[in-house]
């Protein structure tokens, strides 16, 4: 039986796109109302799980990520830490944080996360974005960038509370992590959970990754002293399809800066829902008092030029 291989990635990320009878689109960017064709097709919402607690901090997952994408060469700064960068970039969507924690009796602590786009139920990028077209997110939970479609406003940038989208200056298009779309789309699981050596990344319904969660948290509590032990799946944005098992879920901070209760400013929320209907109100209003006039007192017909005034000549003394 033939094997299903789902399109390579381009250069920089970009891609083949994925069959649409397999992925089907909940929401665009730019658009108001629903996409056409949805709630057609049952699909199940898919998610990823981190188990920041048996993580090594190895880096296979960042350099699967980098290949698989055929993402082009990013240059390195040593900070006196481990991490292979400070943050990410446009061509770098995996960045494992590695953050040391003192405990209470002196001893040090590792705290090692993957930090990449957490794919959002209530995705922030998508509320900001005012181009069509150019963020959609799928059925299944995945929230994916069209760059054909991006514009370089960098409004998506603003909008994520987890300042996750990144700007290539060269093409003017922003970039994140898209959850492997292409390999989801043809049945395979997304690259980096494939090249983790210790199992901590799993991938598979959101269902089953939040019950394997909620049981490895119980485990760290009751088993190996983690009394703070839990899920991290933050309810303020509707929940996510990345979610994380953490040593003390009290303080996600701790975890290279991980918000406790992200939220979407409330700024992009105001402009999108209110602010854009409005100001499209006026611009009716406006458009019908130009048909009235036309309508009532016609149109604006040209003024007949005021006659020459022959010039004054003087008498001479």
């Amino acid at each position: 039986m033939a094997s299903r291989q789902p399109a390579r990635r381009r250069r920089y990320g970009r891609k083949i796109m994925s069959d649409r009878k397999t992925l089907q689109i909940r929401q665009i960017s730019g658009h108001s109302g629903p996409s056409a064709g949805f709630d057609m097709q049952r699909d199940a919402e898919v998610c990823k799980l981190i188990d920041t607690t048996i993580c090594i901090g190895c880096k296979a997952c960042e350099v699967a990520c980098v290949e698989w994408n055929d993402m082009p060469f990013s240059p390195t700064t040593f900070d006196n830490t481990y991490q292979t960068m400070p943050e990410t970039r446009w061509n770098f969507w995996n960045l494992i944080k590695f953050n040391e924690h003192q405990r209470e009796d002196g001893t040090i602590q590792w705290l090692m996360r993957k930090d990449q786009c957490m794919h959002c139920a209530d995705p922030g990028c998508l509320r900001a974005c005012p181009a069509d077209g150019a963020i959609v997110q799928y059925t299944n939970g995945i929230v994916d960038f069209q760059q054909e479609n991006c514009i370089g406003c960098e409004l998506c940038v603003s909008g994520c509370p987890y300042d996750i989208p990144r700007f290539n200056p060269a093409t003017k298009k922003v970039y994140k992590c898209t959850l492997c779309s292409d390999r989801v789309g043809g049945g395979l699981e997304p690259a980096c959970i494939k090249a983790c050596p210790t199992g901590c990344l799993k991938f598979g319904t959101k269902d089953d990754m939040k019950y394997i969660a909620e049981e490895r948290a119980k485990q760290l509590r009751e088993n190996f002293g983690f009394e703070k032990a839990g899920v991290y799946d933050p309810q303020s944005i509707g929940g996510t399809h990345v979610v994380y098992v953490l040593h003390d879920a009290e303080n996600p901070e701790r975890y290279g800066g991980l918000p406790k209760n992200p939220v979407i400013p409330w700024s992009y929320t105001v402009w999108k829902w209110l602010f854009k209907p409005v100001l499209g109100a006026f611009a009716m209003f406006g458009l019908v008092g130009v048909l009235l006039h036309y309508v009532t007192v016609g149109p604006r017909r040209p003024q007949p030029e005021p006659p020459l005034k022959e010039p004054v000549q003087r008498k001479e003394s």
